[in-house]
């Protein structure tokens, strides 16, 4: 006959069994946070997958509506490139009022750029230009002088006067002493424009056919100056001579 178990032969195989019971238990909480990190992980794959996706779309058709074939980058609230220099994105037209003088009714941007410009009026009333200003404390220049330098002066509030070869000698030299005792003011020849003599300041412009018009002494006391100027009181002086 067997022997009958002991008491504390029960109590260690109770004890094992409770151990063991807490091993399964354990071993079940592993597997369901096991579980659970494995979710969350390919959760996280498929929400970066999805976001990387969309943002490779994004760029995509960021990069087909954006310009093509810009060397110069995307174009300037001001103005965008061409082959010789920049183009002038100021769209707008001239209205003419009573006293003859043309204003440019579009936005006239104000950039500095060292790169010719390709004005949509001529002479220019203004837009983007070279960083130095031309000389205008009342200089006459015999030759032909950069738009870009001008345009600047026209930015400090002076009248820029321009003669073609239409216009008559004693009306060069007329127009040329005007100018010499006018500050903010120059004068240069312009075969480019479609009357004999032409005044122009920022966003305005008066085309004449005789240095005795009247409206040259108007637009000169009108404009010189002028409440026009985006930069008034900047100097005419210390720019460029050419």
């Amino acid at each position: 006959m067997g022997s009958a178990p002991t008491p504390g032969s029960a109590e260690r195989k109770a004890r094992v069994e409770q151990l063991r019971r807490a091993e399964r238990a354990r071993e079940r909480r592993n597997r369901i946070l096991t579980l659970a990190a494995s979710v969350v992980v390919v959760a996280g794959l498929v929400v970066g997958g999805v976001v990387l996706i969309d943002t490779q779309s994004g760029s995509r058709a960021s990069a087909a509506s954006g310009p093509k074939g810009s060397a110069g980058g995307p174009a300037a609230s001001a103005s965008g490139s061409k082959a010789s220099g920049r183009s002038s994105k100021d769209v707008g037209h001239f209205v003419t009022g009573k006293d003859g003088v043309r204003i440019w009714t579009g936005t006239l941007t104000r950039n500095h750029v060292t790169t010719s410009v390709s004005y949509p009026m001529r002479p220019p009333v203004g837009g983007d230009h070279n960083p130095v200003w031309l000389d205008c404390n009342g200089d006459v220049y015999t030759e032909p002088v950069r738009d870009e330098n001008a345009v600047h002066s026209l930015e400090h509030g002076a009248v820029w006067v321009t003669y073609s070869g239409k216009a008559s000698k004693a009306d060069v030299s007329a127009l040329a002493a005007k100018v010499k005792r006018t500050p903010y003011t120059l004068m240069s020849p312009y075969e480019n424009q479609a009357s004999p003599i032409v005044l122009t300041a920022w966003g305005h412009q008066l085309s004449v056919q005789s240095a005795d018009d009247p409206g040259v002494d108007k637009f000169l006391s009108t404009y010189v100056q002028g409440e026009q100027t985006p930069e008034p009181g900047a100097p005419c002086t210390g720019g460029t001579m050419k």
